[in-house]
């Protein structure tokens, strides 16, 4: 696995980065292929750290992150939502007998509205593959998102999932 640290306005001593890299080398067993881990330390207001993870694996994205006074804390929490997400994420394929397919996903961007005017403030680019909606779904839930935008192979466009206030699932297809 290769583990990739970076900090903002926090200062991760050697023993930190070591306790990191061995936590996430247990996630290995999930995936026969290379693994990517992002990790990103922050300092956050009222003395809270926070520790951001995303993992790239077997062309799917896991992502998980803990706010708390202490890092160690975040540490073992978002190693263990990201340990059950893979798990289920892996029981599913296994149950489904369909290959993994690779995706690429990026966040909704920040937006700032003011009554004059609209910014965008953040811009995000990302690549797209076939997948069908069941597959969509499951990816949405595994990011915990409330959103996501996929190739639909079924239909042969770019379409959204989403989910409703309900708890439901709608899908937004996209027409020329």
């Amino acid at each position: 696995m290769k583990v990739i640290i970076t900090t903002k306005n926090f200062n991760a001593s050697d023993q930190l980065k070591e306790r990191i890299e061995k936590k996430f080398q247990k996630l290995d067993k999930y995936f026969s292929k290379e693994i990517v881990a992002s990790i990103m330390l922050s300092n956050e207001k009222e003395n809270l750290q926070k520790l951001e993870a995303t993992i790239t694996a077997g062309g799917m994205i896991f992502r998980a992150e803990e706010k708390n006074t202490d890092v160690y804390y975040c540490l073992d929490k978002v190693v263990d939502r990201l340990s059950s997400q893979m798990s289920r994420f892996k029981t599913k394929m296994v149950k489904r007998h369909k290959d993994q397919k690779e995706i690429l996903f990026s966040e909704v961007p920040d937006v700032q509205e003011t009554a004059e005017e609209i910014a965008v403030v953040k811009t995000k680019r990302f690549a797209i593959h076939p997948m069908n909606t069941e597959e969509a779904i499951m990816q949405m839930e595994l990011l915990e998102h409330s959103f996501f935008v996929f190739l639909n192979e079924e239909a042969d466009g770019v379409n959204v999932v989403y989910k409703r206030k309900d708890g439901s699932y709608g899908l937004l297809v996209t027409e020329k």
